[in-house]
């Protein structure tokens, strides 16, 4: 006599009606929040979007503080939420030049240039996933020159 175990509801694959299990919620959000970042920055695999979202991610995380910090991960996909709160906050505040510089460090084979675009890539799309102000506000707590990381334009006040 064979037994039946019950299965998860499965959907069908568009491509070729296949089963495929649906992601949880959680990381349907983690995996749009990557699908856009590798579109923006125009990355060849999902692989290589989904490490420099984590790399960007977790330097972000260490130089954002206090309410910003919590109300940013409230307003992120679980993954990336654990990610930026996971980071111990950075010591010294590093001007925009020198974020970009230490997520070079942190990124194989990066240049000061290929690591603007991966940060860009990142913030900019993490910009028009939050409120515009929370946006503000990590912008007012950090030093000039990140809006434009973040896909702003920066503002000087007449002299």
């Amino acid at each position: 006599m064979t037994t039946l175990t019950p299965q998860k509801p499965a959907l069908l694959n568009p491509g070729g009606g296949i089963p495929a299990e649906a992601p949880p919620p959680a990381d349907r959000d983690w995996r749009e929040l990557v699908d856009a970042v590798r579109e923006s920055g125009q990355y060849t695999t999902r692989s290589e979007a989904e490490s420099v979202t984590r790399v960007v991610l977790s330097a972000l995380g260490g130089h954002v503080v206090g309410d910003e910090r919590v109300d940013l991960a409230r307003a992120l996909p679980e993954e990336a939420a654990r990610v930026v709160a996971s980071q111990i906050p950075a010591t010294r505040r590093l001007t925009a030049a020198e974020f970009v510089d230490s997520v070079a460090t942190r990124i194989e084979g990066a240049t000061p240039a290929t690591a603007r675009w991966d940060v860009s890539s990142v913030l900019s799309v993490l910009a028009e996933r939050v409120d515009d102000g929370l946006v503000t506000r990590i912008l007012d707590q950090l030093p000039p020159g990140y809006a434009l990381l973040f896909g702003r334009a920066e503002l000087a006040p007449a002299e």
